[in-house]
């Protein structure tokens, strides 16, 4: 598995620090409220300035921290890499665009894999490449902007790392085709949104094999070969002449 290239990134502290960015979270918002109801548990842990600027009201976990290094609505100031917390503590997980801004993505996955409960809940949000989004960085001059100047992964990518650390993904989509519009053009979001800016995965963290392998069954091998076998009946055949 080819790793992300570990440099330093400039997170903005808020989405209205991106182009559009208050459409980004209203999409946003709006694709998750029906997924806050069936999260249960104690904890809600919200890394990074871009996941605790999203509304989460309707969430059924009322105690929810925000942890970073700079935003105005943190109440924990944490490396998200070395996050304060107890293993198996937290009971789910937003990660909202916080891959996107940071060096080394497979490594907070492995620390938030280490904090999250067995059974626990992982929401990612991302950029996706295949978009206009996607296109834009192929022009040099825009690569210093936002949101060009951040990492965007495939779902497959994504689906790669979730794999390696047991996480069984529950839902994967794409939104907002069209990021200057509050609702991301409704029809183009209705027949093309694999071409959405926006990318969701919902995901759960199991602690038996998703892909169970079945035991080969072992075949009683004989221990002579077919050279001794000859050699056996030769010697039969002789001493009966």
């Amino acid at each position: 598995m080819k790793s992300a290239q570990n440099k330093t990134i400039i997170a903005p502290t808020s989405w209205e620090d991106i182009p559009y960015g208050a459409c980004y979270r209203q999409a946003l918002e709006q694709r998750l409220k029906a997924w806050w109801p069936k999260l249960f548990g104690f904890h809600l842990l919200k890394i990074g300035a871009l996941s605790a600027d999203l509304d989460t009201c309707d969430c059924t976990i009322s105690h929810q921290v925000n942890v970073g290094l700079d935003g105005e609505n943190l109440q924990v100031m944490a490396d998200p890499y070395q996050l304060p917390f107890a293993n198996k503590s937290t009971d789910s997980c937003l990660l909202a665009h916080t891959l996107s801004y940071i060096g080394n993505p497979y490594r907070l996955l492995r620390e938030v894999d280490r904090v999250l409960i067995d059974d626990g809940w992982l929401i990612i949000t991302t950029f996706n490449p295949v978009s206009i989004l996607g296109l834009g960085k192929l022009c040099p001059i825009l690569l210093h902007r936002q949101p060009f100047r951040s990492r965007m992964y495939t779902q497959m990518r994504l689906l790669d790392w979730l794999g390696v650390l047991n996480f069984e993904v529950l839902h994967l989509s794409h939104l907002q085709v069209l990021p200057w519009r509050c609702q991301g053009g409704r029809l183009l979001s209705a027949y093309f949104p694999l071409i959405g800016c926006l990318s969701v995965i919902v995901a759960r963290k199991r602690t038996f094999p998703l892909s169970l392998m079945p035991l080969k069954s072992k075949t009683l091998t004989p221990s002579y070969s077919i050279q001794s076998m000859l050699l056996l009946l030769a010697t039969a055949g002789s001493t009966i002449t």
